[in-house]
């Protein structure tokens, strides 16, 4: 068990760290609708290969250092469904953003490639089905994103 002294700050840099993350994912579901209704394709893929470095980085640690200073916070408590329920969430939003990061950055560079074509067999079928896949897993990695924060208000109540 951790101290008094030593959980307050914790406590302070998970919720800092959690309010980030997810500030960051619902800006992005707003900045993803607005931006492919307002930008051509061109300015579209330079504004979210922009964003995605930028967001890369402060989203990454965000995310880590939340799931640190939880699991940290949570030592000692009894491993019983809701703990393991947490612990398999927080896995699989690991992976859900690991692989939409992938996914990004592919979908930049078939963009890019389709935002330059000129004649030839269009790209347009590949793009959209990434599209749709990068759809999907934006609403993985925000349904993952509000259980475990549900499971962790449950863990902590």
């Amino acid at each position: 068990m951790i101290s008094a002294a030593t959980s307050v700050p914790l406590i302070a840099v998970n919720a800092l760290a959690s309010a980030i993350w997810v500030g960051g994912v619902v800006a992005i579901f707003v900045v993803a609708r607005v931006a492919s209704r307002t930008l051509e394709p061109a300015q579209r893929v330079e504004f979210f290969r922009a964003l995605g470095r930028s967001y890369g980085i402060v989203g990454t640690v965000a995310l880590l250092v939340a799931l640190v200073t939880g699991a940290v916070l949570l030592d000692g408590h009894p491993w019983d469904g809701l703990m393991v329920a947490a612990t398999v969430v927080a896995g699989a939003l690991l992976v859900a953003t690991t692989a939409g990061m992938a996914q990004a950055r592919a979908m930049t560079r078939l963009r890019r490639r389709a935002v330059a074509q000129v004649g030839g067999e269009s790209l347009d079928p590949k793009v959209r089905r990434g599209a749709l896949l990068a759809a999907i897993l934006r609403a993985c990695i925000g349904a993952l994103t509000l259980a475990l924060v549900v499971l962790g208000a449950a863990l902590v109540g």
